[in-house]
C-alpha cells in the first residue's frame, strides 16, 4: 500500500505538469525522445492476479463446486528496451519481478486447514510487446500495446513429491500469455512519464494435478479441475 501511495503521488505530479503546458503553443519537452532507435528504462507498479478454472464436470448440488479465489495487491519492478520501428510503432522487452499472493478456498472441507491453500508466486516476467502510438499532441501521446509474454515461477512446487494432503498446492514453472492494454506518454521536463494499464490472459494449464489417492475416502483437491489459467492487470509506471 506504500508503494502505491508513492506511485499515484508520482502519478499525480506528473498530471499537473503536463496539464500546466495544455494550451495553443506548449512548449515541447524532451523533442527528439522519439527519434533514438534503441530506448531504454525501469517501471514500479502493483498487479492483481486471479486464476480462471476448467472443471471436468459441473453440478451446483454436488459435494465439490467452484474454488473460490481470494486476491491481493502484488508489485512489480523491472526494466524496459525499446526499439522505434517508425514514427507510430515500437517493440518493447520489458523484464520484470512479480510479487502476488492467492488464496484459495476448497468447498466441501470442514477443517479450515484443509479447506484454505494460500498460494504466494514470485515471477519473473518477460513480455515482447508492440506499442501502436498516436501523433504526439503536444507533450503527451496515448498509446495501446498488446503482445505475448512468459514467466518462470521461483515459487513453484512442480517437482515435489508432496500435495495438497500435506498443504502444497503445486504449480507449474513456466506459463505463457497474451496480453493487451493501453497508457498515455507525458513527455516532462527531464524525463518520459507513462502510466499504462494491462490485462493478462494465460494461454497455457498451470495446475499440477495432486498425486492419486490409494483411499477412496481420502479428499482430492484438484480432481475436479480440469485445467487452471492464471489472469491479471498490471498497473506500471514507466520511466524513460
Amino acid at each position: 500500500m506504500k508503494n502505491l501511495i508513492i506511485a499515484m503521488t508520482v502519478l499525480l505530479c506528473g498530471f499537473q505538469s503536463v496539464t500546466a503546458q495544455f494550451n495553443e503553443n506548449p512548449i515541447l519537452n524532451l523533442e527528439n525522445e522519439d527519434k533514438k532507435r534503441l530506448n531504454w528504462g525501469y517501471f514500479l507498479g502493483f498487479n492483481q492476479y486471479d486464476f480462471k478454472f476448467d472443471y471436468n464436470e459441473y453440478d451446483p448440488s454436488a459435494y465439490k463446486t467452484d474454488v473460490l479465489v481470494g486476491k491481493s495487491i502484488g508489485f512489480n519492478v523491472g526494466l524496459i528496451g525499446e526499439l522505434r520501428l517508425n514514427d507510430y510503432f515500437d517493440v518493447r522487452l520489458e523484464p520484470g519481478l512479480y510479487y502476488t499472493q492467492r488464496d484459495l478456498l476448497f468447498p466441501g472441507f470442514a477443517d479450515e486447514n484443509d479447506a484454505i491453500r494460500e498460494v504466494k508466486s514470485t515471477y519473473i516476467h518477460v513480455p515482447l510487446l508492440l506499442k501502436a502510438s498516436t501523433k504526439r499532441l503536444g507533450n503527451f501521446k496515448p498509446f495501446i500495446v498488446g503482445g505475448v509474454s512468459t514467466s518462470f515461477n521461483l515459487s513453484s512446487s512442480q517437482d515435489s513429491k508432496e500435495d495438497n494432503s500435506t498443504g502444497t498446492f503445486r504449480m507449474k514453472k513456466n506459463t505463457y500469455y497474451y496480453e493487451l492494454g493501453f497508457g498515455i506518454d507525458f513527455y516532462l521536463h527531464y524525463f518520459k512519464f507513462s502510466p499504462s494499464i494491462r490485462g493478462v490472459f494465460a494461454l497455457t494449464d498451470e495446475l499440477v494435478q495432486d498425486n492419486p489417492s490409494t483411499n477412496a475416502v481420502d479428499p482430492n483437491w484438484t480432481e475436479n479441475i480440469n485445467h487452471m489459467y492464471s489472469r491479471g492487470v498490471f498497473v506500471n509506471f514507466t520511466f524513460e
